[in-house]
């Protein structure tokens, strides 16, 4: 199945607190591109980069409070069309699951990520970033229609 990223897109914006100056240099230095899309972010992340930037920023709940698991809801629900998330890979995060999860339904549906400096400058100066893009989204019809373990009901379970 396919499904068109548009020129302007939804990006979702992350950062742990130790990278958040490294995502807010980052965001200011690319913010002419960033302009040109929606952006989405949790919590202090998104209140960092609106003040930063002077852009709207929908900001959700902090990372350990939900946002992560609101960003990963927006990607399953195909409303997310790129994640960037400077995250720190040396510290241990009270919200580890959620980023794992986070990370995860990025990678289910099919969405570009960027995790550090290096791979955020590669996806936004990559000419897709302002045209349209047929993402494939991969079809988990089979995956939906395998039947469940069910509980032994007989006289002997």
């Amino acid at each position: 199945m396919s499904d068109a990223l548009p020129g302007r897109k939804r990006i979702a914006l992350v950062a742990h607190d130790s990278k958040k100056l490294a995502l807010a240099e980052w965001a200011d230095f690319n913010r002419e591109v960033l302009a040109a899309h929606d952006l989405v972010a949790t919590g202090t992340t998104g209140t960092v980069l609106e003040y930063e930037l002077g852009l709207p920023v929908e900001r959700l709940q902090s990372g350990p409070l939900g946002g992560d698991q609101q960003i990963g809801a927006m990607i399953s629900e195909q409303s997310v069309d790129m994640l960037i998330f400077f995250w720190d890979p040396l510290e241990a995060q009270p919200h580890d699951p959620d980023v794992k999860a986070l990370l995860r339904l990025a990678s289910v549906w099919n969405i570009p990520v960027a995790t550090n400096l290096a791979s955020a400058d590669f996806l936004v100066s990559s000419p897709l970033m302002h045209s349209a893009y047929a993402r494939v989204i991969p079809d988990y019809g089979e995956h939906l229609s395998r039947p469940t373990a069910t509980r032994r009901t007989d006289a002997t379970g």
